[in-house]
């Protein structure tokens, strides 16, 4: 079916262009605001969960964090709703299917969706009001930011301590080696631009940032005229702009906000940097190296670069098979590859890194040795034309996903589009890549194309950064001396006073936590919103392979699942799913090895892989039947292939190839100990919810398939300790550093 356009353009806005992506069933449409210059991108398509995104360029020059903390700090009351936490009331005043806060490295977003148009309109209010007219409150910048206060608040003889949301989150997100990791990095790649601070805050700067700082930052950056809107749905964007016109835009005049958007000035020789991170006094620093090496790359908003900079990723990267990836996972310098290992592409310029961890600080050269020969090797011998269709049918694949549990598809749109916004490139262009992927098929015929750019872009490039991060038992207790000698020298210091305006502020803080708003001064939705029934998909019975199938618009993709029955099990049997089902998409199938089986599947689906999950029956919940579900994805003219491949890995999976086994295990623990830092709500769920069920009989387990409309995992941005969260960038993935997983 085709998007919903309405040519009807509001008088306070100048349309640009309009543009159809057949692949994305959607059209593309851009105006500009007449008056403050404001942009907005809207995607018109017939789909009734609409998206709202705004984005402020956010170029911070140090590490205070002072974009975080205003994404957080702006969530705390409006002009026209001046309650403390309008954000957590709307939640649960909302029919809303996404509502979050973005800080990333170079942007700050407040986006939300819902399918509900009265609940839309209402936050929409809610967020507009929030972004450009936010109270910020002296102390709300105090709980959001930092403060000084008493470890008794209200005994001055206490010692003297920091406090704060984003302090406290920074404090443990970059507690994590590979925070700092990419941090580090980051600060050696880029050493002028935005891109060497850390945008969420390094908390030994945070303390730094002053009330007067974050509020000159929102004057300067949270104005229309370094606004980009964007919008997804079913909803005309002459009506958007009619409320963004009325709700915030008519308040406002052009303004010319200058921010240091550049290019970083390259280095003509290669850099080696070691630095430690903090481990736990005799936890022992054996085999705990992360050695990384990182190139500057081109333009992430060139759809040639970028898309070139993917190729480049995929050929070296993809999987167990691919040359560089391989040699990562088979060296005996470390446990595994580096969760680094990647093309990270969402700053202006783009960045490769590859490396490993669990290695031991004397290593680097040995490791720059074994990367620089693969290099060296794969553009001697080049990449067959084979292999390099599969990784453009990936790319392919990619473009028409609609996907992410935790992400509404038209806001993984968005994110896309925003990036190109952000650095000055179109926005369209890397939506619609139909045209680039032909001819870049065009070019991979010519054997010297793939081993021209490994040797343009990382063998004969300069810019390149080698970091050895090794763990050190001694640095946290040094970083906790310093910082306790000078809150005591800072407490010495101290009037009386000031004293005073601390133990005021802290009780000041209680009763405003304390207190109730009225919330009824907030928008809200009640049961005659809601809908009496939900659309149900239709199904049916496919008997060629015992299957059934939801036909949905899936943008030319099939899903399929096997669901598979699992019998009563031992409890030695239990702790050895896990390992099966990461396993069994690792391992070769049949005749194929593994290497040959990763190429096969790269080339039939989109990927595939296992899951383990336990269901109690409706009268009893501790009565648990445990199910095996394979998954895959694949374009809809590979569906056999794709079937045939699930069941050759459900029947045919080889567990003799013990050195691949071991290889992989010894990944999943180096990735389990990494871990530790930040998963310990996880890991402490797990431990309390150990032995609350067992597993009985069950059916005799045998195999079907469904094919359905199956949300994949999304990239794994999750809400912070407020309403806000910090995007950051580690090998092509943006993550927020809020949640880890188990």
């Amino acid at each position: 079916m085709a998007a919903v356009i309405d040519n009807a353009t509001h008088p306070a806005f100048e349309k640009l262009r309009s543009h159809r992506i057949d692949t994305l069933n959607l059209d593309i449409e851009e105006y500009r605001h007449k008056k403050t210059g404001a942009r907005h991108l809207h995607l018109a398509a017939d789909n009734d969960e609409n998206v709202f995104f705004v984005a402020l360029r956010t170029f911070p020059m140090d590490s205070t964090g002072v974009a975080h903390v205003l994404e957080h700090t702006a969530l705390c009351g409006s002009e026209r709703y001046p309650v403390r936490d309008p954000f957590f009331m709307m939640i649960r005043r909302s029919l809303n299917t996404f509502m979050n806060a973005f800080t990333s490295s170079d942007w700050t977003a407040y986006p939300f969706a819902s399918m509900n148009r009265k609940d839309f309109d209402n936050l929409l209010s809610v967020y507009l009001d929030s972004v450009f007219f936010s109270k910020l409150d002296p102390l709300d910048f105090a709980q959001e930011g930092h403060r000084l206060e008493f470890d008794t608040p209200n005994d001055p003889k206490t010692d003297l301590v920091y406090r704060g949301v984003v302090y406290n989150e920074m404090k443990g997100a970059m507690s994590s080696p590979t925070s700092q990791l990419w941090q580090n990095l980051s600060s050696h790649l880029f050493q002028t631009t935005t891109y060497h601070y850390n945008s969420g805050g390094e908390p030994d700067h945070i303390v730094d940032l002053s009330y007067d700082d974050l509020v000159k930052f929102y004057r300067h950056h949270y104005h229309p005229s370094n606004a980009i809107f964007a919008t997804y749905g079913n909803i005309p964007a002459h009506e958007h702009h009619e409320r963004f016109e009325e709700l915030a835009l008519k308040r406002f005049d052009r303004l010319d906000i200058e921010l240091p958007v550049r290019d970083e000035k390259r280095m003509f020789s290669p850099v080696r940097v070691e630095q430690g991170y903090a481990v736990n006094e005799g936890e022992g620093t054996d085999n705990k190296t992360h050695i990384v090496m990182g190139w500057l790359l081109g333009h992430s908003f060139d759809l040639q670069e970028n898309l070139e900079g993917q190729l480049l990723s995929a050929v070296l990267l993809e999987n167990s098979a691919s040359p560089l990836m391989r040699a990562l996972e088979t060296t005996d310098l470390g446990h595994a590859p580096s969760p680094m290992c990647g093309l990270e592409d969402s700053n202006r310029e783009m960045t490769f890194v590859c490396g490993i961890e669990g290695s031991e600080p004397e290593k680097h050269k040995d490791l720059e040795a074994l990367i620089e020969s693969t290099l060296l090797q794969v553009a001697e011998e080049g990449v067959s034309e084979e292999r390099l269709e599969a990784i453009l049918h990936q790319l392919e694949l990619h473009q028409r996903e609609i996907a992410g549990d935790q992400f509404p598809y038209g806001l993984q749109l968005i994110m896309t589009a925003i990036s190109p916004m952000v650095h000055g490139g179109d926005p369209v262009e890397l939506l619609d890549l139909e045209p680039v992927l032909a001819t870049l098929r065009e070019k991979i015929r010519d054997p010297q194309y793939v081993p021209s750019l490994i040797r343009k872009k990382l063998l004969e490039n300069p810019h390149r950064v080698t970091l050895t991060l090794r763990p050190d038992e001694k640095l946290e207790g040094h970083r906790q001396q310093a910082i306790t000698e000078a809150l005591a020298r800072r407490k010495a210091e101290l009037t009386d006073d000031e004293v005073k305006q601390i133990v005021d502020r802290a009780q000041a803080l209680e009763e405003r936590q304390m207190r109730k708003d009225d919330d009824s001064i907030l928008p809200k939705v009640d049961l005659t919103d809601v809908p009496l029934q939900m659309p149900e998909p239709e199904c049916q019975y496919d008997g060629d392979i015992a299957a059934t199938v939801f036909a949905r618009g899936t943008n030319g993709l099939v899903y399929e699942q096997v669901v598979v029955p699992v019998p009563e099990l031992t409890e030695e049997e239990l702790l050895l799913v896990p390992y099966y089902t990461t396993l069994i998409s690792e391992v070769g199938c049949g005749d194929l090895d593994y290497l040959q089986m990763q190429d096969r599947i790269s080339a039939e689906s989109g990927g595939i892989g296992a899951s383990f999950t336990a269901k109690g029956r409706v009268d009893d919940v501790q009565d648990l039947t445990g199910y095996l579900v394979f998954n895959g994805k694949a374009l809809a003219r590979n569906r056999s292939e794709l079937t045939r491949l699930l069941r050759d890995v459900y029947t045919s999976a080889r567990f003799d190839e013990t050195d691949r086994i071991r290889e992989i295990i010894a990944q999943i623990r180096a990735r389990r100990e990494q871990a530790v830092t930040g998963s310990g709500h996880a890991l402490a769920m797990g431990a309390a919810s150990q032995g609350m069920g067992g597993f009985l009989a069950v059916v005799p387990a045998g195999w079907s398939c469904r094919y359905s409309r199956h949300q994949a995992a999304g990239s794994g941005l999750e809400g912070s300790e407020r309403a806000g969260c910090v995007l950051r960038q580690a090998g092509g993935a943006a993550r927020q550093d809020s949640q880890s997983g188990p």
